[in-house]
């Protein structure tokens, strides 16, 4: 189905100006008529006042950004997409079968009414608005459990910035956009998480041309991001909405193995830690066995340079400071 643009003008003033004319001239009628006992006028006049309220069913009026699409008997006849006050068939009726649906900043959806009070304090379900918002929305995406590539459980949440672009095709191609749209990032998000390691993992490839590469979720952000909006806009499409943005509002490892990787990266840092120490300390002892040998300060045998060596790496390469031993003696 193809949308149809609402093509016949704003006459929503002109049809107000001119209902209220014929209702009051309607009441004046039903007066007139009373009183001079003019009782075809009267009952002209009393038909229309009984009837005179139904041109007010037509009058819409659209703010910027929004849109309503419009049904005749169960026949779509056009979409209103500019601002304005507009007059349409009374009978006509608005279609939204999103408006009670609210997509909340946790990514939760809820199928709320207009809530508001009575005289009595009883709570009433007011008729939710059938306008479709054209604006720019945001569905903050609840944070879900997947296994990366190597099994490992994370917990991920996602940004989404969308829009819809297509009323008709939001309205009467699937049951409901908005709940259609949260499930899709749901699977959209798992399909991309599962293609990626959580940190850079030998032997994975997460391009798919066969070769291994340093894609992560943690150091390629931005591409899994652009992966999971290209995944989205792939399976909503069909609804007439655009994907505008997405990004990773939270990443990190799943509780019950979070304490488990935090000694890994300590073990890894560790590790890399000493390695640096002890190429800077195995450096010095060159050096300084080098500028002994080159000034002739003194001269060692190999088991003295051995002894040294090894000293000097004790010292360099200890966890505590060293306490040193002066001997007084003889050298040999």
């Amino acid at each position: 189905m193809k949308e149809i643009i609402w093509q016949k003008g704003k006459t929503g003033m002109a049809a107000l100006v001119i209902t209220t004319i014929i209702y009051l001239a309607a009441i004046a009628g039903c007066v007139v008529g009373g009183m001079y006992e003019l009782w075809v006028l009267f009952t002209v006049s009393m038909v229309v006042l009984c009837v005179g309220w139904i041109p007010y069913l037509g009058l819409r009026v659209i703010k910027p950004q929004e849109a309503l699409v419009l049904t005749l008997f169960g026949k779509y006849i056009g979409t209103i997409k500019e601002e304005g006050f507009y007059y349409v068939n009374p009978f006509c009726s608005s279609v939204n079968p999103a408006a009670n649906t609210k997509l909340n900043q946790s990514g939760d959806v809820k199928h709320t009414g207009n809530m508001s009070v009575s005289a009595e304090g009883v709570a009433v379900t007011m008729p939710a608005d059938k306008k479709i918002s054209l604006k720019l929305m945001t569905l903050n995406n609840n944070r879900q459990k997947i296994n990366d590539c190597l099994g490992n459980p994370v917990e991920i949440g996602i940004a989404v910035t969308w829009r819809v672009v297509d009323t008709v095709k939001a309205v009467f191609d699937v049951d409901n956009y908005k709940e259609y749209l949260s499930l899709q990032c749901d699977s959209a998000l798992r399909n991309i998480v599962r293609i990626y390691p959580y940190d850079i993992a030998p032997n994975v490839d997460t391009t798919g041309d066969g070769v291994a590469d340093e894609g992560s979720l943690r150091g390629s952000g931005e591409v899994v991001a652009a992966r999971i909006r290209d995944e989205i806009q792939q399976k909503v499409q069909i609804a007439g909405l655009e994907i505008v943005e997405t990004r990773i509002t939270y990443l990190a490892y799943a509780p019950e193995i979070a304490a488990v990787m935090l000694q890994r990266q300590q073990a890894s840092a560790i590790i890399d830690a000493r390695k640096m120490i002890v190429d800077g300390a195995v450096g010095m002892v060159e050096m300084a066995l080098e500028r002994l040998s080159e000034n002739k300060t003194v001269e060692l045998d190999e088991e003295r340079k051995a002894a040294m060596v090894s000293n000097l790496l004790v010292v360099l390469c200890g966890n505590h400071d060293a306490q040193p031993v002066v001997n007084s003696g003889s050298l040999y």
